[in-house]
């Protein structure tokens, strides 16, 4: 009964505040206004759930400038989560256009001015680049889910170049963010959202200096590396306290496997 209440009330504050950021939104040129209407909904979710954040790493970023910064992906709590622990900043996605769909969701994502990239039309993609590119202009920050999903295991999945060329034909900054915990709260494919911590590091922005298209492997591994590094960290101190909550295929054993076939 207590879920069904839970899912009932998540479901009415997305429409309604996705009906006010619909409205207030087609009068913004990048959507900076609205940002705390987004804040709200992330909050309640949070809240209701009875989700806590651990971040780790917030004084490593300055709030008066825009990063790229680049996430793993294990949960779609992973975005409310993202949010409350990065409040000083402006953010927005960028995500597959699919999303758009959504009702509501997507229709309030387009409202707020996230980025969507239809992968299938490079033309589009050109398009997308250049949104993505003003809203850097105007002092926001950019997510990307390197991935392109969520994973199902809890393993890192190999990272697609998209958001890395962004930084480098941008000169942006791009910050490691490593996502711990979500996964077990709001697994794939389900709608039961778990009470717990979640845990976020921050890591210091690494420069794209020195970058450029033909060698944007060497950055997103080196991006990939420290990520992995802190979700290991997580499950050998899960399997220390005695939780349940490490993949079914092991993060190291994975990330070996991949550096031995040169990826």
């Amino acid at each position: 009964m207590l879920y069904f209440f839970q899912l009932t009330f998540l479901a009415l504050i997305t429409v309604l505040l996705s009906l006010a950021t619909i409205l207030f939104g087609l009068f913004e040129a990048h959507g900076k206004r609205i940002y705390g209407i987004n804040r709200l909904w992330t909050w309640l979710i949070l809240r209701v759930g009875g989700i806590s954040l651990k971040v780790e790493g917030l004084d490593n970023i300055d709030p008066q400038r825009p990063y790229i910064f680049i996430v793993n992906h294990q949960s779609n709590i992973d975005i409310p989560v993202l949010v409350q622990a990065l409040r000083p900043f402006q953010l927005r996605w960028l995500a597959k256009k699919e999303l758009l769909r959504v009702p509501f969701f997507g229709w309030a994502m387009w409202a707020a001015k996230h980025v969507t990239v239809d992968r299938k039309d490079p033309r589009d993609a050109l398009k997308s680049l250049a949104r993505a590119k003003e809203r850097l202009a105007a002092g926001i920050s950019l997510v990307v889910f390197p991935e392109g999903t969520r994973s199902r295991t809890g393993a890192l999945q190999r990272f697609k170049k998209g958001g890395f060329l962004l930084a480098v034909q941008t000169q942006t900054p791009v910050v490691p963010i490593a996502i711990s915990g979500s996964g077990a709260l709001l697994p794939a494919d389900s709608w039961r959202l778990g009470s717990g911590i979640v845990k976020v590091v921050i890591e210091k922005p690494v420069a794209v200096e020195g970058f450029r298209p033909g060698n944007l492997r060497l950055l997103s591994n080196q991006v990939r590396d420290v990520i992995a590094g802190h979700l290991n960290h997580s499950i050998e101190l899960a399997r220390r306290d005695g939780e349940s909550i490490e993949p079914s295929e092991p993060l190291r054993v994975r990330h070996q496997a991949m550096e031995k076939q040169g990826i």
